[in-house]
Formats: structure tokens, sequence, C-alpha cells
């Protein structure tokens, strides 16, 4: 049993200390915008409000080393939102660094960083009770879509299938996170053509 704990450890290290996850898979059933969350204010979002769209889900919490990325992803927000690309934030206290609730959350992110992207309510991202959506990443990347950390970042192409993954390492700034935002948006482009 100890030796499960120990590799099991070791490959949760392996993953968060990995400065890039590059997993593109095409999820085979279904589409992430046939799924929903619940908004951090308590209102339905419905990942079909976002069709069409390039989505960045992050999985997020307020007392972590890496929770000064808020203030990356919301430029990434700021700066593509009108081409296209969504950010959403999901609380979750899996790593037992986001022990507030939902108003706390609200209140701490559009304070200290000035988040205006949307936010769902807190949810498990591991796991068997994580989200259907983080299940839904999961069976996309076919059992490597689990978040390793805080700052989990899963790019979800215009199709609704297309899904990218990166390290919590890799910061919102980063050149290979922009790289391919930029190639997603692209296909929003040459669609409308």
């Amino acid at each position: 049993m100890l030796r499960k704990a120990s590799l099991a450890l070791a490959a949760a290290t392996m993953l968060l200390m990995a400065p890039w996850v590059g997993c593109v898979i095409a999820a085979k059933d279904g589409k992430i915008t046939e799924l929903a969350f619940t908004a951090i204010d308590g209102s339905p979002m419905p990942m079909s409000a976002y069709s069409g769209k390039v989505v960045l889900l992050v999985n997020t919490a307020s007392f972590c080393g890496f929770t000064r990325q808020y203030e990356g992803l919301q430029a990434l927000w700021e700066r593509y939102e009108k081409k296209g690309l969504v950010v959403v934030g999901v609380p979750s206290n899996d790593f037992n660094q986001e022990p507030d609730g939902d108003a706390k959350i609200a209140k701490f992110c559009q304070g200290a960083f000035g988040v205006t992207f949307p936010l769902t309510k807190k949810v498990s991202v591991t796991g068997p009770s994580a989200h259907p959506v983080y299940k839904w990443v999961n069976a996309a990347l076919q059992g490597n879509g689990v978040p390793g950390w805080n700052f989990h970042k899963y790019l979800i192409g215009p199709d609704g299938r297309t899904v990218e993954s990166f390290s919590t390492r890799v910061r919102p700034d980063a050149p290979e996170l922009k790289a391919a935002i930029e190639r997603e948006l692209a296909k929003i482009d040459s669609a409308k053509i």
C-alpha cells in the first residue's frame, strides 16, 4: 500500500513539474457544450453559451502559490475576449487551498485581481465526485486529464471537442499557451470565411 502511495505521489509530482503537458485530443463522444456549470452567483452557466468559441478552463484556488496567475488569466481574457476566447475559472478545494464559500471567492477574485471572466461555483475537479465537465475532459484526454494541482489549464477548441492540456507551471503569459490560443482562435476566423 505504501509503495502504491509513493508511486502515485511521484506521478503527481512529475505531472506538476512538467513544463507543459502537450496532449491534444478530440473527444470521441459528446462536446463540452452539452454540459453546464453553475456560476459563482448561483445562476445557470451552460457551456452551450460558449458554442463556437475557444474556452480556457482553469481550476483555481485563492490560497495557492499559483494564485497570482489570476492576473495573467484576466490579461488573456481582456486581450482575446473579442476574438472569441472565454476564460472559465473553476474554484476547487481538491488540493485544500480553497476553503472559502462562493461569495468570499468571488469577492477575493474580483477585489484582489479584478477578475471579470466567468467563475463557477466551487466544485470538485478530481476523483469520483469530479464535476461532469472535468469527467468529460478526463475522458477526452483518455484518462490523462485529471488536474495535478491548482491552475491546470485546458484549452477547448471552437468545435467543442478538441482539448489541449497545460500544467500548472505553464503561466497564462507563456508563449506556448498564447500560441495554442491563437491557433484555436484562427479556426473561428477561418470558419467565418
